[in-house]
Order: C-alpha cells, then structure tokens, then sequence
C-alpha cells in the first residue's frame, strides 16, 4: 500500500439519520433506493427540488442503525434544513456527525490495498474502526472513508485533498455544487444514469417527474465533461463561457484545477457544439479548452443531439 495516498477531505461532513423511520423517510425524497443503503454498500443519491432541479447530492451507507449522508460539508446545514421541512411525524433524528473524518484513498488499486472487492459501492468497517466503501460511481475513484471519534485510519503516507480532486476530474466524476449549480442543473446531464445515482424502478420522489421524461425522451443537451486547458493569459474561473471558433456559445467551466503547463477541469458543454478533438476557446482568459467524454459516457448519436 506503500504508493497509495489517504486523503482528508475537511470539505465534506458527515450527517447522521436515525430513528424507525429513516429509510421509508428518505426513499421518497431522493433519487437513489435507499434500501440498497446498508452496512456492506453504500450508494450515491440526490436530493433534488419538486420542479427537479439539483440541490444536493451526497454518499449514503448505514452504521448501527443510523444511515450516514457524507455530503458537503459547508452545505450540511442547508441539507438539513431541506430534509427536516419534510419529517412531520416520522420517527427520525437528523443530527451532525460530531468530531467524524471525511477522507479517501485515490485509485483504482485502493479497493484491493484496503481489502475490499473491486465493486462500486461494497462497503466494510476496518480494523481500525473507520468505515471503507468503494466510489459508488467508479472503482477507479478509489475508498471513501467515513471515521468516527476514536477510531483510527489506514496507516497510509497522507496526501493532499487536490490528489483526490484532480483524480475525480480526470474521470469525469462531478464534486458538489462546484461542479453542478443548485437549482439549475439537472440529473442526467451529470452522469447519474451511468454511474448509478438514480434509480429508475424504485417509485415516486421528489423531482422524479423531470428526471424520467428527461431520460426516456432524450432531452439530454448538454453534458458535463473532463477538460483540458492550454495557453490562455489565466486560468478561466467558475461560470465562464466557452465558444467555438466562429463564437457560438459552447458551454461553461465549472471548476479547474492548475497543473504545470497542461490544467484539468469540467464543463458543461452542449452536445449540438461538440466535435471530438476540436477545441473551444474560454472566453474568460482565452485557453484553449478540449472537451473529452469519459470512457463510462454515454452520448447520443450526432443526429440525435
């Protein structure tokens, strides 16, 4: 294990969900089945607004009878409010995970190092008493680990938080409201069908109305991709345009992170602008952006965009 690196994430919290009630309550309000929720599997789901718009998403996985939402942390307040409005009489606590740690381990040979199956999701507690799953989306993301006060890590050399979120770029894995704007994104633009964030057969939710006929009536447009940014006088920030050489509006950057020479990021990009290999041109900064759909993207025909 001597090459693989464990990274705190301090971003991102940990909100308990207990009480009789916790899994009949949250499966009608996320886009995930939370049943699949359980000591041995964690998932990932979203809590979207009724018109079906995203505002949260977060990991789900249970522990001695509570279910644990490691989501963002400087949004854990929001989420919470957001969850409780809809308690009325079910039998639940929501409460924070007080003096929990957030870290993972990047990489696809995480899951075998820390003793785990190579399976999206399979969750185990370690020796040390942390909690261990594999990347709900993609095993080559790495094992999130969700520590309680008291237990200890993987002995591993510590890395830095960019480690972890210059691996999720690179596979198109979406990181919180960086990179999908609240009340404005939606679902399928972001991955959730292919990488298991929605469920499709588990009943009625909050926003699932949008989410299907987006689904079964192709109404995807826009998509967000892996990008790769060169020259520029500076790095493009969050909310810039991208155009095509002769100036249509091609999309937007959602996040960026710096490299030597070449910088990573992910955009929203629209499908009807997009040609393999041609590049846009950020209109903050004038960087040359290449967009580069993941191996696990689905697209739809050229015809069909």
């Amino acid at each position: 294990m001597t090459d693989l690196l464990l990274c705190p994430l301090p971003e991102r919290g940990v909100l308990t969900l207990a009480g009789d009630d916790r899994v009949t309550f949250l499966q009608g309000l996320v886009s995930n089945d939370v049943t699949k929720a359980t000591g041995e599997r964690a998932i990932w789901a979203a809590l979207l607004t009724p018109q079906g718009k995203y505002m949260h998403d977060f990991f789900l996985v249970e522990r001695e009878g509570s279910l644990l939402i490691r989501c963002e942390a400087a949004r854990m307040d929001d989420l919470k409010t957001r969850l409780s409005r809809f308690k009325l009489r079910s039998k639940i606590t929501l409460a924070p995970g007080e003096g929990w740690t957030v870290a993972v381990v990047p990489g696809a040979e995480a899951a075998v190092a820390l003793g785990l199956p190579a399976e999206p999701g399979v969750a185990k507690t370690l020796e040390g008493g942390a909690l261990a799953f594999v990347d709900p989306r993609l095993v080559e993301a790495g094992v999130h680990l969700l520590i309680p006060p008291g237990a200890t890590p993987p002995e591993l050399p510590k890395g830095p938080p960019l480690d972890w979120h210059r691996q999720a770029t690179t596979l198109g894995l979406p990181d919180g409201a960086p990179d999908m704007e609240p009340d404005k994104a939606l679902l399928l633009e972001n991955g959730f069908d292919e990488l298991g964030g929605v469920d499709f057969k588990k009943g009625c939710y909050m926003g699932q109305e949008l989410t299907a006929r987006t689904k079964y009536r192709g109404l995807v447009k826009k998509r967000l991709m892996p990008i790769t940014l060169t020259g520029g006088e500076a790095l493009p920030t969050s909310g810039s345009l991208l155009r095509t050489h002769d100036g249509a509006e091609a999309g937007e950057i959602r996040s960026v992170v710096e490299g030597a020479g070449t910088s990573l990021g992910l955009a929203v990009i629209r499908l009807a602008q997009f040609s393999p290999g041609v590049a846009l041109t950020a209109e903050e900064g004038g960087a040359s952006v290449f967009p580069s759909p993941p191996i696990w993207m689905v697209l739809p025909e050229p015809k069909d965009r």
